[in-house]
């Protein structure tokens, strides 16, 4: 039986991440993939949709720029879509298996290993590998679980991944669809709205169960996104509670309730359901390793990545916290450093940088106003329109604005941001590394930002809460805003 110091369940980027950390620290590693390397993250998540996403943008840019001029509608055919998708997946599994074969070379060989197949606790540090028929055991010493996730089902619905699809039934598509209903109004079902609608082949409709979308983010933020999705023709149906989904006559036909009684039934070519994702737990053999389980997924309590299990790890998605590529990956990397390392400081989930990639695009980093209210934080939150940034006025992108909040005191330290508009992913970084610095904003107000910038806008608003921008916000009232938040009130701040 070959031993290994580590052992990682899963070549998603969590799993690949902890594996290439491990050997970083010189230590004999095996990672088991029972797939495809790079996981969902690569083939049917984030690298897939952001690729659609961003030929779509083209497209509704170019379409923005000629429709005004009168001139007939651009457009490309699905099969360009796909082919263009097709290649940059390929670009990055390339990348993967070029570095597995030369991370296997005899520079390597004997500290990396890579097994394909599906692997299974038979006790706590034994792991069973079957793969054509062919079953071998491993020992590890220690072991990360890094398992993935998959698109969560609904019950009552059969999704056949042709007609009523998940994420992962996109790749099958043969053409755009004339009509598409999303049941989900969540980041990854208002992101596809976007990319569908962009392209301006398909009739979008969105399911929504809530009085408003992306219900865990400020109503602001919310409107905005809803307001230029109604603009590129997408029907949100709010407070929607759905009654049944099924096939019929080679469409797909929803029916909906609504609270006042209110009921409809509505036909479309296609279905697609983004309500979440579940944990990969099943038939990994945790019972035997004694891996206990939350609500969630894999329970990790309060030693971060690390399960009741001391020798075991369970990170990314499987662990039922949050499904984003850049956190499965510190996840993965934080792992293995406090396994091999010195590293006992907890994992801060404080400064979270995100992007949702809509019409315009949000970037997200740690608290929002409905937080600050739902835990009761006394803050001072600035907010400066897109409008008034020289950047945005010059690319004729001017819907969105900047959200700041910052500590209700005299050293007023970021808590967290908001970004809305063109560039605006582009924006957080700075601000993601204030917060985990805890430090007060003074600094961000004496860097030279580039000029023109989208980045000046921040600038602007830490300048605001100092009393000292350049446009002041008793003037341009409609436009730049400064208050207090405290016990869920709001009070404006006194600006020059």
């Amino acid at each position: 039986m070959k031993k290994f110091d580590l052992i990682v369940m899963g070549g998603g980027p969590a799993g690949y991440a902890a594996a290439m950390r491990g050997v970083d620290f010189g230590k004999s590693v095996c990672l088991i993939e029972r797939d495809r390397v790079g996981g969902a993250g690569l083939y049917n998540g984030a690298m897939s949709s952001k690729t659609l996403w961003e030929l779509s943008q083209k497209v509704a840019n170019v379409n923005d720029t000629i429709l005004s001029n009168g001139t007939k509608p651009f457009a490309i055919t699905w099969e360009q879509v796909k082919k263009t998708l097709e290649e940059a997946i390929f670009e990055r599994k390339f990348q993967y298996s070029c570095h597995i074969k030369l991370l296997q070379t005899e520079t390597f060989n004997t500290q990396f290993t890579f097994l394909r197949g599906d692997a299974a606790f038979t006790s706590p540090h034994e792991i069973e590998i079957t793969h054509e028929g062919v079953t071998e055991t491993v020992y590890g010493e220690n072991i990360i679980i890094a398992t993935g996730s998959r698109p969560r089902m609904i019950r009552n619905i059969e999704v056949d991944e042709k007609y009523i699809m998940t994420s992962n039934g996109i790749e099958h598509l043969d053409d755009f669809p004339k009509s598409l209903v999303i049941v989900g109004a969540g980041v990854i079902g208002c992101e596809y709205a976007t990319i569908f609608a962009n392209f301006g082949m398909t009739k979008v409709h969105i399911i929504d169960r809530q009085d408003r979308i992306l219900p865990f983010e400020d109503s602001d933020i919310a409107s905005l996104i809803d307001r230029k999705m109604e603009q590129k023709g997408i029907i949100v149906h709010h407070s929607a509670q759905l009654e049944r989904l099924e096939r019929k006559d080679g469409e797909v036909e929803y029916e909906l309730s609504y609270p006042d009684g209110k009921r409809e039934v509505i036909r479309v070519e296609r279905a697609l359901l983004s309500v979440g994702r579940v944990p990969n737990v099943e038939n990994i053999g945790l019972e035997k390793a004694g891996v206990a389980m939350s609500k969630r997924g894999i329970h990790i309590g309060d030693e971060d990545t690390q399960t009741n299990v001391p020798h075991i790890y369970a990170v990314g998605d499987v662990s039922g916290r949050i499904a984003l590529v850049n956190m499965g990956e510190i996840e993965g990397r934080h792992a293995v450093e406090k396994i091999f390392g010195s590293n006992r400081e907890m994992l801060s989930y404080d400064n979270i940088c995100t992007i949702m990639f809509f019409n315009p695009e949000v970037a997200a980093v740690g608290l929002n106003e409905q937080d600050c209210i739902a835990k009761n934080i006394p803050v001072k939150i600035v907010k400066i329109d897109y409008s008034v940034v020289a950047r945005a006025v010059a690319m004729r992108k001017s819907d969105g604005f900047f959200k700041i909040i910052v500590s209700n005191d005299s050293d007023m330290k970021i808590l967290g941001m908001r970004a809305v508009g063109e560039h605006a992913s582009s924006t957080i970084q700075a601000v993601g590394l204030l917060i985990k610095m805890n430090v007060g904003i003074k600094v961000l107000s004496e860097l030279v930002h580039p000029h023109p910038s989208i980045v000046e806008g921040i600038q602007e608003c830490v300048r605001m809460l100092l009393n000292k921008s350049i446009f002041k916000s008793s003037v341009f009232k409609d436009k730049l805003a400064c208050y207090s938040l405290v016990d869920g009130v709001k009070t404006p701040l006194e600006r020059l």
